[in-house]
This record gives structure tokens, sequence and C-alpha cells, in this order.
């Protein structure tokens, strides 16, 4: 069974809100609450595909610790742009 692109993104908000640690969780739910919306099939599928890494892998990326692998590189972009004040002081 297929699913919708609106129940995709409801999956994945809540994926964004449930994570492994809590910066991970504020982060990407205000990533997920401003951006799933407007994302298209494929970019949800990335995003989707971001959700499986490991959250300190994430948070490193996202907070610039760690290199980002070239296919997550505008995702994260996008990601971090929002996420100042969580992943350093603002």
């Amino acid at each position: 069974m297929t699913e919708t692109i609106e129940h995709t993104r409801k999956r994945l908000h809540m994926r964004s809100m449930r994570r492994g640690i809590k910066e991970m969780d504020l982060i990407l739910s205000g990533f997920a609450a401003e951006e799933l919306t407007a994302m298209t099939a494929d970019e949800l599928a990335l995003y989707d595909a971001l959700l499986s890494e490991n959250d300190h892998d994430l948070y490193g990326w996202v907070g610039g610790q760690f290199a980002v692998p070239d296919i997550y590189a505008d995702l994260i972009a996008r990601i971090a742009a929002g996420a100042h004040g969580v992943t350093r002081p603002a």
C-alpha cells in the first residue's frame, strides 16, 4: 500500500518530534512545523532518509562540528538556519 503525501508529512513530523536527544527534538520539530507542508515528494524522501541517521551525527552536522555528507548538505543548511540558540548561543 502506498502512503499518501499527507500521511508522509504527518509521519515525518512525528518522527521529528520524537528523537533520541532533546536538542534534536527541538531543532527538527521546529523545522518540520515550518517546512514539511511545502516540501515536494523527493524532498520528503530525503528528509525521511535523514531522520534515519544517528542523532549525534545529525546534531554535529547541524552545529557544524562534523562534515555533512554531500547528499544532505542543502537540507542540513536549511535546518541549521533555524537552529540558532539550540546548537550554539544566539
